[in-house]
């Protein structure tokens, strides 16, 4: 399907309440524009570099079939900023004309975890709650609004992500420092954020600074089918996660029937997943993706470009694991590997008998695996080079009112967040409305401790 799309009402009422609040036809509008801001021949100047003949006919065909990605906004067909090197990623042939070239690409945070997964896998065994080789970070976390972006004197409130202090693989988690006085979110609300204000001042950036540490381990089970029981259909943990969720986990027709045709025949809940698993592991590469918030449903998204990034793959795998009777739940933060940190979603899923594990879709099947437990490695386990922040998306920050240590706090975001699924970079707003990645920036500094 040929992906020239106008700005539609369809867009806007999938965003739910948000599609209400004055103004946001125009806040969608502007970060399309940031999003989609090539042309056509800045696109095929890049493609040139790789494929010196390539013809407008070409670039039409990949147009039909996703893997080159465009809008068309306001009449003019614009190409995302990273349509052209994601085609190298999502082609067969225009990967093979660029590895000849370049070389193979291979994934850095591979060369960390290349020892360190086996590693986990020996020591879990022999450990209690099946957790190893934990690790120590420090994090100073920056967000620098830029000067003048909000009035001289007006107040800036500002979340930060805070590591989680209710999952087993995270523990000893310790706010060390913040540039004011900060609140943290409760234990147990789906976003961990640290909440703090400053008035901005005049020609001058707005700094909200947080150093913290903690303690992540890996986890790993060596999951079989013989471990997993039939699930009691009526306990709350099957009945709220299987479900649709109304936003991006929704039962569309397509992927009740991609779903049907991988599971088709199997009935042990652990082979369905690995099904699924495999499939979305083998079929849709990662591939640099346009902000959350302007996507209608993720995984619909995924299927039709033929490509995803961490979180649209783990939002396909939940979809298809909850149609398929496998309660799901969305779990992100920050991979730490040295040298290759990055922002990083994942997910868990419940398996009756065993519990809650994790699962990373995006870190799929390794490169490395020497065997069928390496492979799956990822289906049930992870590695300890995480900050876990958030266990659902899209929710409402300090739903509760009150900050972990009981006071009252006005802690809840007013206006569209800028990253309406996800809470990784931080969200920023003031009186007059909210700010845009385009308006501050964001660092993270990671420390590795003995």
């Amino acid at each position: 399907m040929k992906k020239q799309i106008i700005l539609s009402m369809a867009i806007m009422a999938s965003l739910g309440a948000m599609a209400q609040t004055d103004g946001w036809a125009k806040e969608l509008r502007h970060r399309l524009l940031l999003d989609f801001n090539k042309s056509r021949e800045e696109v095929k100047a890049y493609i040139r570099r790789y494929i010196p003949d390539v013809t407008d006919d070409r670039l039409d065909a990949w147009e039909r079939t996703g893997v080159l990605e465009c809008l068309t906004i306001d009449g003019e067909k614009r190409y995302f900023h990273n349509a052209a090197p994601n085609l190298f990623r999502v082609d067969e042939d225009c990967r093979h004309v660029k590895e000849i070239k370049d070389g193979p690409f291979s994934e850095g945070y591979e060369d960390v975890d290349r020892t360190h997964v086996p590693a986990i896998m020996r020591q879990a065994r022999k450990a209690t709650g099946w957790l190893a080789e934990p690790k120590r970070v420090r994090v100073t976390y920056t967000l620098t609004v830029k000067a003048d972006a909000v009035p001289a004197g007006e107040t800036v409130r500002c979340w930060l992500p805070f590591p989680r202090r209710d999952v087993n693989r995270q523990r000893d988690v310790r706010l060390i420092a913040s540039t004011v006085s900060a609140h943290v979110s409760p234990p147990t609300d789906p976003h961990s954020a640290l909440y703090m204000e400053q008035v901005a001042r005049s020609g001058q950036p707005t700094v909200f600074q947080e150093t913290f540490e903690y303690t992540a381990g890996g986890e790993y089970r060596g999951l079989k089918a013989s471990d997993v029981k039939p699930y009691d259909r009526r306990s709350d943990v099957y009945r709220r996660f299987t479900g649709e969720d109304g936003r991006h986990v929704v039962f569309t027709p397509r992927l009740r029937q991609l779903a049907d045709s991988l599971t088709r025949g199997v009935r042990n809940p652990y082979l369905k997943a690995r099904r699924i698993f495999t499939y979305i592991a083998e079929n849709y590469p990662w591939a640099s993706a346009r902000e959350y918030s302007t996507i209608e449903n993720i995984p619909t998204y995924v299927v039709e470009n033929r490509h995803g990034d961490c979180g649209q793959v783990t939002l396909l795998f939940m979809t298809l694991c909850r149609l398929s009777g496998i309660p799901t739940h969305w779990q992100s933060g920050f991979m730490t590997h040295p040298g290759h940190d990055n922002l990083h979603d994942w997910c868990e899923a419940y398996f009756e008998g065993v519990g809650w594990v994790p699962v990373d879709q995006s870190f799929g099947i390794p490169s490395y695996a020497k065997d069928d437990a390496e492979r799956y490695f990822f289906l049930g386990g992870i590695d300890s080079w995480r900050m876990i922040v958030n266990n659902d998306y899209g929710q409402s920050f300090f739903p509760s009112g009150k900050d972990a240590e009981g006071k009252t706090i006005n802690g809840q975001k007013k206006y569209p967040r800028s990253e309406t699924v996800d809470f990784q970079r931080g969200e920023v707003e003031w009186s007059g409305g909210n700010l845009y990645f385009d308006q501050w920036s964001w660092n993270i500094a990671i420390d590795y401790l003995p």
